[in-house]
């Protein structure tokens, strides 16, 4: 389908059947909607009873590695998000990496209308920094967040975002062993990178079904 924002348009990919509840899925930075872990989730999901919606970004959609900034992010991802509020009485805006910091800047800067949020790894730490950002927009977000947050994973430390998680008012943190940004696990873990993925999923669609 074609998602239509202030400017242009970008592809958009459903999977299962509109219900009440809608899964808005945003991708990362550095790969778009197609992108096995991307498609992996979304079909996961669906398979769970539940309605996903996945999208492109304008710098995906044309093909370029560099992220737009900020505001043509909030753009192209607020008219998903409207595309499908216009299919479903309530949406969860949930994203991997960047695709999951960008719904929340949606929700507690721009006040769009989520029922709740899902973060597949937020990336707290930019890449090559050592500080944290600012999460002040997380705090004026009332309803439920949900945070994943893989042991090794250096831009979504657990440590870091278990204090996120509480200053919230109303957040939960999941914490995948031995995953890093992408959940992907050693080689000594007892379950594949296949098997954490599905069992991430799992807890994520377990999560909505219950707190939304």
């Amino acid at each position: 389908m074609k998602i239509t924002y202030d400017g242009g348009a970008v592809t958009g990919v459903t999977a299962g059947k509109p219900g009440e509840i809608g899964i808005l899925l945003a991708h990362g930075a550095g790969a778009g909607q197609d992108h096995p872990w991307i498609a992996t989730v979304r079909e996961g999901l669906a398979l769970r009873g539940l309605f996903v919606l996945s999208f492109n970004y304008r710098y995906t959609e044309a093909g370029r590695r560099a992220p737009d900034r900020m505001p043509m992010l909030l753009n192209v991802h607020r008219a998903a998000a409207d595309v499908l509020a216009r299919e479903c009485d309530r949406v969860v805006l949930a994203g991997k990496s960047m695709g999951g910091r960008v719904g929340s800047h949606l929700v507690g800067d721009d006040e769009w209308p989520a029922a709740g949020l899902v973060y597949f790894g937020y990336p707290l730490v930019p890449m090559g920094k050592g500080d944290p950002r600012s999460t002040d927009h997380l705090e004026r977000i009332e309803v439920p967040q949900l945070f994943f947050a893989g042991s090794r994973d250096r831009l979504s430390p657990p440590a870091l975002v278990v204090s996120i998680a509480a200053s919230v008012p109303d957040g939960t943190l999941e914490v995948v062993e031995d995953g890093d940004h992408s959940f992907k696990v050693l080689k000594r873990s007892p379950k594949s990178n296949e098997e954490v993925l599905d069992d991430v999923t799992g807890a994520a669609a377990s999560w909505i079904v219950t707190r939304i």
